[in-house]
């Protein structure tokens, strides 16, 4: 029920939001008409292709998107034949007049009063809706996270709606406000026909913005500022959440939408201001925060036959959450082995649970290469399906959470960061459960490649994701083709934290795939690490590839999976380190051309 309301409200604040803009000139062309006959069934048509359209794009891949463009493209065509209506009758009966006459049904002009039934009202909604591209801040983040993880199912669609049907409330007052604006500017001033017209401009205006991908774009990134904040405290004040001391070091579940996925808190605590509240006190040591939850669930087990809680009983167990693409998880990693090493013997147990990101990620052959080469030993849990990830509430990449001896959560950490603290809990379980002679604390643990402690002191960019799905800050002309084969091409000049696609890609929900030879990706960042997670094409032949930084060879700013020359070969699905400065760092444009086609390009990560 809270989530619904969330949902709804939500939906609310998009009208606060630069990208409600492309349709409001849609909406507000019913003025002057019956609010039931035509305002009202025009929002419910946007709702109910929003709420589908929303549904299969949250579950169904790519195939669910390029119906979506179909239904773009008819929209556009029948929205620009409405518009010539409205801005010019004797243009639009020069151009064509079976069009016009079909425009003139589904949006009549303010003068003639035609056409304003409900069903062509319900028609042009439906339309409206395929155009219609709501910021993806954290409450639509929470919604479609949560669709991802947890398959196709009533709830997300009616979430979906709880979210549009606040959208469409705000339209709703926005409307009946500016029918009377508009009905007194007619009656006082006679201006009805520059008011049509007027409209007509902005309706042509609309079509031209959606048509170039700036609805998506451009007007998503203006209104990151406007809506998130506001949503973003709406959700803590409902489900206070967990406040990192390194919040850029955390992975969030949500990063594919921009905002922060939230969960219930975990059994016997609470998150709040900053900590996790105990409802059950723990003489001596750190307070109960929890039962530990099952393990049920995995669809294979690594390193270890299944393990169960009760058979983990008097044993110290260090739980964590990672998937090995993820580049916090894999500098968090040399502690955590490390840790194995010296406290096994004593009493601790450390289980890693996979949980993927990236639908390749979710393949045992590529988890069981990356166990292999990172030297894992102890038992890592393939948690394909969430259900281990779900029954602790959790919520990042890295997570950490300490159990003691008798099966109760101790602590908990989020993120990289604060390693003395947490292997000063892990000691303090030990000795609960009876450890002796513990050996001593290692401040100096060896880290090298991508593995290095991040230069956070200079990260400037965000991690940014390939996949139209989630992907910010994309400039290349025209948008993404979502699904199709199209052509790309990078501005003369980029902005800080822009990037862009040369050559024949086909752009996915969640990867980008290079169709030729040729292809080109370029980024402008400041970060000491550049790091890309790319995979070669489903035949799995190798991929050559070639890094420039500002145009020029990487020389010594190279990262350890290309050369000095910026040369490198991608032959297997995983992240590989491409940049890593050795001097000054500054804002640096970097490019990486791909020789051979197949790639496959998912997200960008700095440190």
């Amino acid at each position: 029920m809270i989530t619904a309301i969330l949902a709804f409200v939500g939906g609310v604040l998009t009208i606060l939001s630069p990208c409600i803009l492309p349709v409001l000139p849609f909406v507000f062309a019913r003025t002057g008409q019956r609010f039931v006959r035509s305002t009202l069934p025009l929002l419910v048509g946007m709702g109910l292709t929003f709420a589908a359209i929303g549904t299969l794009a949250a579950v169904g891949g790519a195939w669910a998107a390029r119906v979506n463009d179909y239904g773009r493209l008819l929209a556009l065509i029948l929205l620009t034949a409405s518009g010539l209506t409205l801005l010019s009758e004797t243009l639009a009966n020069w151009i064509t007049r079976p069009i016009v006459a079909l425009g003139n049904r589904f949006m009549p002009s303010p003068e003639s009063g035609s056409g304003n039934g409900a069903v062509s009202s319900l028609v042009l909604g439906i339309a409206t809706g395929f155009l219609w591209a709501p910021c993806a801040g954290p409450i639509l983040g929470l919604i479609l996270t949560g669709a991802v993880i947890n398959g196709p199912s009533a709830q997300t669609t009616a979430l979906l709606f709880a979210y549009a049907l606040g959208a469409m409330s705000s339209l709703a007052i926005a409307t009946i406000i500016g029918g009377r604006v508009f009905v007194a500017m007619k009656r006082s001033l006679g201006v009805g026909e520059w008011v049509r017209r007027g409209l007509g401009v902005a309706v042509l205006a609309a079509v031209v913005v959606i048509a170039f991908g700036w609805d998506t774009g451009t007007l998503t990134r203006l209104s990151t500022a406007n809506t998130n904040r506001i949503e973003q405290s709406l959700m803590n004040w409902i489900h206070p959440e967990e406040e990192t001391s390194e919040p850029t070091a955390a992975r969030t579940s949500a990063a594919m939408t921009g905002g922060a996925m939230t969960g219930g808190a975990m059994t016997g605590g609470a998150m709040t201001g900053g900590a996790m509240m105990s409802n059950t006190a723990h003489a001596g040591g750190p307070p109960v925060e929890g039962d530990f939850p099952p393990l049920a669930g995995a669809v294979s087990w690594l390193n270890s036959a299944p393990l169960t809680p009760e058979s983990l009983r008097g044993r110290v167990v260090l739980i964590d959450f990672w998937t090995y693409s993820c580049i916090n998880c894999l500098r968090a990693l040399p502690y955590i082995t490390n840790w194995y090493e010296r406290y096994k013997n004593h009493g601790l147990v450390v289980l890693g649970i996979h949980s993927p990101e990236f639908a390749f990620e979710k393949n045992e052959s590529n988890v069981k290469r990356a166990v292999r080469d990172l030297g894992i030993k102890y038992p890592v849990a393939l948690d394909n399906n969430y259900a281990i990830w779900q029954s602790f509430n959790n919520q990042y990449w890295p997570a950490h959470y300490f159990i003691d001896a008798k099966g109760h959560i101790r602590g908990h950490h989020f993120g990289e960061g604060d390693y003395d603290g947490s292997e000063e809990l892990i000691r303090q379980l030990l000795t609960e459960a009876g450890a002796h002679d513990l050996p001593p604390t290692v401040s100096d643990i060896r880290k090298e490649g991508i593995q290095a402690s991040a230069d956070e002191k200079h990260v400037g960019s965000p991690e940014t994701y390939i996949g139209y799905e989630r992907a910010q800050h994309f400039v290349s002309p025209g948008g993404f083709g979502r699904g199709a084969e199209k052509t790309y091409s990078v501005p003369d000049s980029l902005n800080m934290n822009e990037w862009g696609l040369s050559g024949n890609w086909r752009v996915d929900a969640e990867k980008a795939v290079l169709l030729g030879a040729g292809g080109k990706i370029v980024f402008r960042f400041h970060a000491r690490d550049l790091h890309l997670v790319l995979g070669p094409g489903k035949d799995g032949k190798p991929v050559r590839f070639r890094v420039t930084i500002d145009g020029k060879q990487p020389g010594e700013d190279h990262g350890v999976d290309v050369d000095s020359s910026g040369s490198g070969v991608a032959r297997a699905q995983r992240l590989y380190q491409l940049v890593r400065q050795s001097g000054d760092i500054r804002d640096r444009t970097f490019t990486i051309e791909f020789l051979d086609a197949g790639i496959q390009a998912y997200s960008f990560t700095f440190g």
